[in-house]
């Protein structure tokens, strides 16, 4: 049983019909500053509804409302001390914690009213003060009574959306060996961890819920393939003889074959599963075809995050439909998994049905989505690939293939065939560079995972049946072409489409550092695309510091401050230890002494420096500065973004 439990108001993890006991397997109250502080700063700076942790329970038998601490209990316990401290805020808090065999700890917790008034009415029983918990109350009290200390009523105001997960282990779990995995582990269950258990508390039969567990942790998995992340059998049950099929299936039933497979052997309950998966990955990631190098492949982001874009994937692929003012953020954060997917169930109607009038079906229904989609994310969605000693690694757009037969079948990788039926590699290979090279300028443009949204519009469209795999790069080339023209020209993409470049005006895109990194990024695919010879050693890397190319602060005597350095022509997108190196150098200068870096960097900023180079061998020393001020970086800036409007143009007129 999941429990969504309020710190304050509605149901409450205090209830004073609720009791809490610390057994004896657990360490005493051990929290020090430092966790205490940083739990009532999250609290503080956190906005709506906050997930806090999870606290997992057993009930106590034969007692009511009385659940034994499995999980939690130093954050338990140090909320319950804050609660203490407000109480005259926010009402009694009640007797409801105790510590089974800690006299000490128990004899302290009765007397927390007198260590907050009054401890001299304390000293003569000083022995019996447990003194983390006396510190911990310390630590409380100089937070918020300090000269910078937190305003209660606004601290007060978070503290009511602070939402905390109280899960029950089945009946028969051995708590110490539960509590001796949870210990192993060393964290407290994750957001995704608890939406996996309450998904399959939906779901009445034990090899459903086994099969639904497997599923998901394969797919939680998000080094290599998920293919790989199955047992064998199983493997070829989902995705048949070469691991690797056109379609997967929706259908349940289905899947009825790898319902009766029972491959766990665990037989506790949802959240042993959830703490210790029962199956494991038989081989490693694979092999690169006839070298045996092996190899693996890092997801761009985390399982978390991943589920985020699924849910939204899954609304529009499957029209589901929320209650008015019910919608989801526009930010994907995983600090909102849980709230993201509740609302979902408990707004959302698909086939014109409420989802929680029938939760077992969708919870069987989004297993098999979760699949599918991370099966298509794999195939056609960047990764970095390590191979051998490479520590950096490189993109990564392959898909996964078998040689081989019965107990001698192995994986291998090639790039993803985007192509048409019949088509030869050397005439689709191109297209698959493009789609690698235009998801990998997304990739470094959207450094936060909270901000990809490439990926759920990707996936929308791979979803589609329609779809056309071999158009995938144009899909993607779209996406940042969409950006480009709102962040950038501060039009709609339609609206590119009618603009006219004599309406140019240099001043209008004089965005200095704030111009969206997107902008440089797409740029530099428009000038790779168009030599791909000339630039084969390009790659998109995490250059995320936005470069005057001529200084904004000359160094002292010995070239001219000019007004015009936010314009685009005069800027480009290098890293930060780069931007460092440059300091306040001309742009000859800059070519003198990091040559190499610039001749490495971006293909803006390679053609930067090769205007500098040409000004150099016609002019006089040291006239390349003024000649860039006065000229060249006007003609270079009308060059980009005349490449820049035709894309997007074309875009348009593609559609």
């Amino acid at each position: 049983m999941i429990q969504e439990l309020r710190i304050l108001d509605d149901e409450t993890l205090f209830d004073k019909e609720v009791h809490y006991v610390i057994p004896r397997y657990q360490r005493a109250y051990a929290w020090e500053d430092k966790e205490i502080v940083q739990l009532i700063d999250d609290i503080n700076d956190s906005t709506g509804d906050y997930y806090i942790g999870s606290l997992v329970v057993a009930k106590v038998k034969d007692k009511v409302e009385t659940y034994e601490v499995v999980d939690g209990q130093q954050r338990l316990t140090t909320l319950y001390l804050l609660l203490h401290y407000l109480k005259s805020q926010v009402g009694a808090v009640g007797k409801t914690l105790s510590f089974d065999c800690r006299p000490d700890s128990n004899y302290t917790l009765t007397h927390i009213e007198a260590l907050l008034s009054d401890e001299k009415r304390l000293a003569d029983d000083e022995d019996r003060i447990e003194q983390s918990i006396r510190n911990g109350l310390k630590v409380i009290r100089q937070k918020f009574e300090t000269g910078d200390g937190i305003q209660k009523d606004d601290f007060l105001k978070r503290l009511r959306r602070v939402i905390l997960y109280r899960i029950e282990v089945p009946e028969h779990t051995d708590l110490n060996r539960y509590f001796e995995i949870m210990n192993t582990r060393g964290e407290q269950l994750e957001q995704h961890d608890i939406l996996k258990a309450q998904l399959m508390e939906c779901l009445s039969k034990r090899c459903e819920q086994e099969f639904f567990s497997r599923v998901w942790t394969a797919c939680s998995d998000m080094t290599g393939y998920v293919q790989m992340h199955f047992a064998k059998a199983e493997r070829e049950e989902i995705f048949g003889d070469k691991w690797s099929p056109d379609k997967l299936s929706g259908s349940w039933s289905r899947y009825a074959g790898c319902l009766k497979m029972g491959q766990s052997a665990d037989k506790g309950g949802a959240i042993k599963d959830i703490i210790k998966p029962s199956f494991r990955v038989e081989t490693a990631d694979g092999v690169q075809e006839g070298d045996g190098t092996p190899i693996r492949f890092d997801s761009i982001i985390g399982f978390p995050h991943f589920l985020l874009h699924v849910l939204r994937v899954f609304l529009r692929v499957e029209n589901v439909s929320l209650s008015k003012g019910s919608g989801l953020g526009s930010l994907l954060d995983d600090k909102h998994l849980l709230a993201d997917y509740n609302k979902v169930i408990a707004c959302g109607q698909m086939g014109g049905k409420p989802i929680k009038e029938n939760e077992a079906s969708f919870a069987r229904k989004f297993i098999l989505f979760l699949l599918r989609s991370r099966f298509l994310f794999d195939q056609f969605i960047i990764k970095r690939e390590y191979a051998g000693d490479d520590q950096e690694g490189v993109w990564s757009l392959k898909e996964l293939c078998t040689s081989g037969r019965g107990s001698k079948k192995r994986p291998y990788y090639i790039n993803t065939r985007l192509c048409y039926p019949n088509e030869w590699e050397k005439t689709y290979a191109p297209r698959n560079k493009e789609c690698l090279m235009i998801q990998s300028a997304l990739r470094v443009s959207y450094t936060s995972p909270k901000v990809m949204h490439w990926i759920t519009e990707l996936l929308v469209w791979l979803f589609d049946d329609e779809s056309e795999l071999p158009k995938l790069s144009d899909r993607a080339e779209r996406i940042a072409a969409e950006a480009v023209a709102e962040g950038f020209f501060e039009k709609s993409l339609e609206e590119m489409g009618a603009y006219d470049l004599q309406e140019y005006k240099s001043e209008d895109y004089a965005f200095g550092v704030r111009t969206p990194h997107i902008v440089f990024n797409y740029l530099d695919y428009l000038l790779w695309k168009s030599d791909k010879e000339a630039y084969k050693d390009f790659v998109f890397e995490f250059r995320n510091s936005v470069e005057h190319w001529y200084p904004q602060h000359p160094s002292e005597g010995t070239f001219e401050v000019w007004d015009g350095i936010d314009t685009f022509g005069n800027l480009c997108i290098i890293s930060r230890s780069v931007n460092s190196k440059f300091s306040n150098l001309s742009p000859a200068s800059k070519m003198d002494t990091y040559r190499g870096m610039v001749q490495k960097g971006s293909l803006k900023l390679r053609k930067m420096g090769e205007i500098i180079d040409e000004l150099r061998k016609t002019e006089k020393p040291g006239a390349a500065a003024k000649l860039w001020r006065q000229s060249a970086c006007a003609k270079h800036e009308k060059e980009m973004i005349r490449l820049l409007c035709r894309a997007l143009q074309e875009a348009v007129e593609e559609e």
